[in-house]
């Protein structure tokens, strides 16, 4: 089994780091990720994309996601292009603060996150994209929150070290929005650590 997720924005919302955070952390599971990125050539405000394709087993070539089961939306900027690639049904987990969209025909199914506002709450906004990775894994199960905020440590280098507690923070805040496997992702039952 293979499982396909866009993760979309802006420059400076983390999405790289999240998707490395996902593949990391399915790796740590068992799991065989690939990742591949989009950015435009803004560091900061231009269009970051990220795919990241999880298999159960040996994946069979580098991940050109044509279609894709889920995608996590931060930021509105290009979403039509990634709506595109998307399967019918999809599972959509939008940042409610920025993205607004239409799941009314029902071609996506769409869980909102106050994401902005949760990770002002936290005290910073450079928490955003770890608060919608944790509310992306609790609804999906694809992974384990603690894999996950073990994966987010181990790529943090050593200057961002006092980052650690506060993205565990987001993570697990992030998480408790929305229902635990409210949208499972049907994978056998993990090699690694325990969903």
């Amino acid at each position: 089994m293979e499982f396909e997720v866009l993760i979309s924005g802006i420059g400076g919302q983390g999405i790289q780091l999240v998707a490395k955070s996902l593949a990391l952390a399915a790796m740590a599971e068992g799991r065989t990720p690939l990742l591949t990125s989009e950015v435009s050539g803004a560091m900061r405000g231009g269009h970051s994309l990220a795919a990241v394709v999880i298999g159960d087993g040996a994946l069979k070539g580098l991940p050109v996601v044509t279609e894709a089961a889920a995608a996590i939306a931060f930021h509105p900027m290009l979403w039509e292009d990634v709506a595109r690639r998307l399967e019918p049904g999809a599972t959509v987990v939008a940042n409610a603060d920025l993205v607004h969209l239409d799941a009314s025909r029902g071609a996506i199914r769409l869980w909102e996150v106050p994401a902005t506002e949760l990770a002002s709450g936290l005290g910073s906004l450079q928490v955003l994209g770890f608060v919608m990775l944790g509310a992306f894994a609790a609804l999906t199960g694809v992974v384990a929150i603690e894999s996950l905020v073990d994966a987010m440590a181990e790529m943090l280098p050593p200057y961002r070290r006092q980052h650690v507690d506060a993205n565990r923070r987001a993570l697990e805040l992030g998480a408790a929005q929305l229902p635990a496997r409210g949208a499972p992702v049907r994978f056998p039952e993990p090699v690694g650590r325990p969903a």
